[in-house]
């Protein structure tokens, strides 16, 4: 960052006397042009470029490498630790370090729960500079996102906190929605009101303790009214209704799948629109005397892109037996496509304001200094020119998210079973089988995580009860059940075999 030192009086004072003082003025100005335009072309790499290589090693599957990437990157730029970390988490998680993606994880949560409280200092630098300049506390899908990763995280090892992370999603979602009233952009609601994967999650732990059918109802009936085409939901509220987790002497594995590459930020040019002039004017204003120009060249934004993939689910095998696919309960692409949808125009607003006032600082340096020649303007101006092109689009962001979380319900008997996962689209294969040993106990869940974020797997096949697991002795037995309808069982049978 170039930093813009003042100017002391005796040397303007000497140099409106001094034609000779003022010739080396504009030499050395024009110096620090070349100098600037330097470090423009150095110097104008995006966190989007410099992470690109790590997310590259991470589809390829070589954890060690993107590991190592990330790690070197947050030596270097501290101001991305917290979105290195998330993807840092993501390589943990895949590898099969629950415990290390979850602590990751919830430091981040934490760090971004500290940073909404609004720096006035590093909002008013972000205008000299460019929106980079601030602390990244986070989009509000990640702040989402990051409560869910950690409710997953958590089930893969003993789940003894997983209600209260899934609490914690539905919590951080009704927080962004009340702060969305009456926000620059007058939103109504939140595109983020409506994530159902903290609902499913709480569901199914509370349909596990055969006791709090009432919550797991509640739960389910969240995720069905959130998530529509999850059809799954409508059999998990027959099946919690009547108060029956499994029939006697089965289980249920849960397969939860990360599909597909997820959204991330590239840098991009933006045409200032007119609700963007309008919450424009609004800060200009409010900075101080300064007015809009008539016309505005567009501006650098972030832009969320989200991949065409390949895969649109995955198959499972049960004991070699073709069984189901899993079915999208959070489509995370579309969820960060909204809020940038709904903040878009504010964005811009920013970049415009901060052209704006650019502009106004380099016409008061040059009424202060008294430049009235040629040569001195043609310096000023093109300095002013490599000033904003340093800008920087804010692209930093979680670069490692899904596509999608899917999920896929199995009952089976109590005992070894071998899941075999393959990527599928549109129902037929498109990638390798890779196999996974379960221990199914009954009466109890079990938790399969795989990450495909392309028709490739990365990473293992996660379960939360590995074939062999002992059955644990200090577990709450089953308990009265109802009867289950008689035409539930099929229902779900036909839905989940289809």
């Amino acid at each position: 960052m170039v930093q813009l030192q003042s100017v002391h009086p005796t040397i303007l004072n000497g140099a409106s006397q001094s034609p000779g003082l003022l010739s080396q003025l504009v030499r050395e100005a024009s110096c620090l042009v070349v100098v600037l335009l330097a470090i423009t072309v150095v110097g104008c790499s995006t966190h989007a470029d410099r992470v690109r290589d790590a997310r590259y090693a991470y589809f390829a599957n070589d954890l060690t490498k993107a590991s190592a990437l990330l790690t070197k990157a947050e030596s270097k730029r501290p101001g991305e630790r917290e979105c290195l970390l998330l993807d840092r988490a993501m390589v943990s998680l895949v590898y099969g370090d629950a415990a290390g993606s979850e602590a990751l994880l919830r430091e981040v949560r934490d760090r971004f729960d500290y940073l909404e409280q609004k720096d006035l200092t590093e909002s008013s630098l972000s205008y000299l500079t460019d929106d980079t300049s601030k602390a990244y506390a986070g989009e509000d899908y990640e702040k989402v996102m990051v409560r869910a990763m950690l409710a997953i995280s958590n089930l893969m090892q003993d789940g003894s906190d997983a209600i209260a992370y899934s609490l914690q999603v539905d919590q951080k979602q009704r927080e962004i929605d009340q702060r969305s009233v009456g926000s620059t952009n007058q939103r109504n609601t939140s595109p983020i009101a409506s994530v159902a994967i903290g609902a499913y999650l709480r569901g199914i732990v509370q349909e596990e303790s055969h006791t709090n059918y009432d919550d797991a109802e509640r739960a389910f009936a969240t995720v069905a009214s959130w998530e529509p085409s999850f059809e799954a939901a409508k059999f998990d509220l027959a099946r919690v209704r009547a108060g029956v987790h499994s029939t006697s002497g089965n289980g249920v594995v849960y397969v939860f799948t990360l599909v597909g590459r997820g959204p991330f930020k590239e840098e991009a040019f933006a045409e200032a629109t007119s609700d963007a002039l309008l919450i424009a004017d609004r800060l200009v204003s409010a900075v101080g005397p300064h007015t809009l120009p008539p016309t505005i060249a567009p501006v650098k934004v972030p832009a969320i892109v989200v991949p065409l993939n390949a895969i649109d689910s995955v198959a499972v095998d049960v004991d070699g037996t073709p069984t189901a696919r899993t079915q999208a309960v959070t489509d995370v692409g579309k969820l960060a496509v909204a809020q940038f949808e709904a903040e878009r125009q504010e964005v811009i607003a920013r970049a415009v304001v901060r052209r704006v006032l650019k502009k106004a600082a380099v016409y008061a340096t040059k009424d202060a200094l008294a430049v009235d020649d040629g040569i001195s303007n043609f310096a000023f101006d093109a300095a002013g020119v490599v000033w904003e092109a340093t800008e920087k689009a804010d692209t930093r962001c979680w670069g490692l998210l899904p596509e999608t979380i899917q999920v896929l319900r199995l009952e089976l008997p109590a005992g070894t079973h071998q899941l075999t996962l393959r990527p599928a689209r549109q129902g037929q294969p498109i990638g390798a089988a890779h196999t996974v040993g379960v221990e199914v106990f009954d009466g109890r869940n079990t938790y399969v995580l795989a990450s495909f974020p392309t028709q490739d797997l990365v990473g293992g096949i996660l379960t939360s009860r590995p074939a062999g697991t002992r059955a644990e002795t200090q577990r709450s037995p089953r308990t009265h059940q109802a009867a289950l309808p008689a035409a539930a069982p099929s229902k779900t049978s036909a839905f989940m075999l289809r």
